[in-house]
């Protein structure tokens, strides 16, 4: 049995589909299951049981002799709330309970860990464990995970195989719920079918031109074969970049798009206020970690990513 946190989400529910087409389907999947607007996420997947996120911890400690993995996905993912209760109760707190938990009844554990523990970059993008400490995330989401990955480090007792995976900008198919947090190629894509034009975030940074801005795109599909991957070999704890280790332009999106079968128009809108002063305007995973315990796959580009994405996904209106 395979437990699955933030199933009814963007990349929990993808990890669901994944282990199902592996014929993992003793599965448990562990959400707040109560928004209309998530349930096409697992709906047709194959699994054991349906946990809500508050019964979990008490689940567990009835059902732990089953379980045979815990892949913890589920967090509070919104960068623009500011209250850090929120943050400290579901990202920090919830996950020292399910660490503890691993710990005590001998599981395996994977999270989520996020790039936003980066900040600005001041310190680069080194999944070095050295550097969790001196990070300057750029608002409390970011600084709720990073709390967590030092907390985790922190810890003498540990589970016996455990990895932190800093997600870089992930995109593709289950984000239909994630409105304002979709990712910029979901909202791209939108705009583009209804208006021709593509929007894209004024640069309000002196050293960057409009449109030059650049992230880490690390399409979804990729990122769950990796945790497929460390599932499998359970070595080699500890935390790790999850990107392509390439930064590529918001420009590039425009060549990318061409898999809808017309050049869009570029529109530049003022980044909202509420976020202007904690945006990243670079961000690029150092990879050289996963690479060496092991991992040989290459990622797919951000033009293959996002040809995938628009016409087997989002124009078709379909799920993973």
């Amino acid at each position: 049995m395979i437990i699955v946190t933030g199933a009814a989400g963007f990349i929990g529910s993808v990890m669901a589909g994944r282990l199902n087409l592996d014929g993992f389907n003793d599965l448990v999947l562990v959400d707040d299951f109560s928004r209309e607007d998530k349930k096409a996420n697992f709906r047709d997947k194959e699994y054991s049981a349906l946990v809500g996120r508050d019964e979990f911890l008490p689940w567990l400690e009835e059902n732990h002799r089953f379980v045979e993995y815990i892949i913890h996905l589920g967090a509070r993912t919104d960068t623009i709330e500011s209250d850090v209760n929120v943050f400290n109760h579901l990202n920090l707190n919830y996950s020292k309970s399910v660490w503890e938990a691993c710990v005590r009844y001998g599981l395996p554990l994977i999270y989520a860990s996020s790039a936003a523990t980066y900040g600005s970059g001041e310190w680069g993008y080194q999944d070095d464990h050295g550097l969790v400490e001196k990070l300057q995330p750029l608002n409390p989401y970011g600084q709720s995970k990073n709390d967590f990955d030092h907390w985790a480090l922190q810890q003498e007792k540990k589970p016996f195989f455990w990895t932190g995976l800093k997600f870089f900008n992930v995109y593709g198919p289950n984000e239909f719920h994630k409105g304002r947090m979709a990712s910029v190629i979901y909202h791209a894509s939108q705009h583009i079918r209804k208006t021709g034009k593509m929007k894209l975030f004024r640069s309000h940074h002196p050293e960057y031109k409009d449109g030059e801005q650049m992230r880490d795109f690390i399409y979804v599909k990729d990122a769950v074969e990796v945790i497929l991957y460390l599932m499998r070999t359970r070595q080699h704890s500890g935390l790790y970049n999850l990107g392509t280790g390439r930064a590529r332009t918001f420009y590039d999106l425009v060549t990318a798009f061409y898999a809808m079968g017309r050049e869009p128009l570029i529109e530049f809108i003022d980044t909202p206020a509420d976020i202007r002063h904690r945006y990243q305007y670079f961000t690029e995973a150092k990879m050289e970690k996963l690479r060496g315990i092991g991992y040989g796959d290459e990622f797919t580009s951000l033009e293959d990513g996002i040809t995938d994405y628009v016409k087997n996904y989002l124009i078709p209106g379909k799920y993973y």
